[in-house]
């Protein structure tokens, strides 16, 4: 038995045109999966989907909005059509347009992010959970971040809204556990993405960040990549409605 193997499983991953969300795309393709890649955009969706065919996987690319419910209906939809039944959601899109003291954020933008990375999640969690019911398997996994675990002087709203993805996470857990569902969350630290750009490339947070790590390094998207393919597969059937901390030690190791 391959405790890693996805062959024959469909993968649905949001935000996966890059990052993070694409180096799941990337390593599930790898493990045999058929992916899904969605994102807001279709060119950047159709280039990544176009590399996962090229190297041997199989990939489609099926781009949505996650703050729109009718393109992620379509999204479940149309991945439905191109590969059958869905086996594993990763819930990786999110969006963060402030950074500043919780005091001064407007409604329009706390609304944004708690609908965004909140609300969408349980949108299309919600739309996928029957069918993976019907068959008593299925794997769902939701990025959050370590922001979730502390308080943020900067990111106060995004933090809140990756605390309610970790409690969203053990929710379904428990709701949907009886019917042979898993689901778990992902908190990544610092990672080089396009995403966190404004962190790792401010020289006083990347240094403040690197003191801070056992290892001595901020993360890659494949160090996520490689958590997301355990909680997928066989390897990890019996691991469900936990948060996996993926950031090199930085939560563990205090501010001295």
């Amino acid at each position: 038995m391959k405790i890693f193997d996805l062959t024959g499983k469909t993968a649905v991953i949001t935000g996966s045109s890059k990052g993070i969300g694409r180096a799941i795309a990337e390593q599930m393709a790898l493990a045999g999966a058929n992916v899904v890649i969605s994102s807001r955009k279709e060119g950047p969706c159709q280039e990544v989907a176009a590399a996962i065919k090229k190297a041997g996987g199989k990939a489609v690319a099926i781009p949505a909005n996650i703050g729109d419910k009718a393109q992620l209906r379509a999204l479940v939809d149309k991945s439905h059509d191109a590969f059958g039944e869905i086996h594993v959601l990763v819930c990786n899109a999110a969006v963060n347009p402030y950074y500043g003291p919780l005091a001064e954020i407007t409604d329009e933008a706390f609304d944004r992010i708690m609908a965004s990375n909140i609300k969408s999640n349980l949108w299309l969690t919600t739309m996928v959970m029957p069918e993976m019911a019907k068959r008593r398997d299925g794997a769902m996994i939701i990025v959050s971040s370590i922001g979730g675990l502390r308080g943020s002087p900067k990111l106060g709203a995004y933090a809140i809204s990756k605390a309610a993805d970790m409690q969203l996470a053990r929710n379904l857990a428990v709701e949907w556990g009886p019917h042979g569902i898993r689901v778990n969350a992902i908190a990544p630290g610092l990672v080089k993405t396009d995403f966190a750009r404004a962190l790792w490339e401010n020289p006083e947070v990347l240094a403040q960040t690197l003191k801070q790590s056992p290892l001595g390094r901020i993360g890659d998207p494949v160090d996520i990549a490689g958590v997301a393919l355990l909680l997928a597969a066989d390897a990890g059937k019996f691991i469900t409605g936990q948060t996996i901390v993926v950031d090199g030690g930085v939560t563990i190791a205090g501010r001295s």
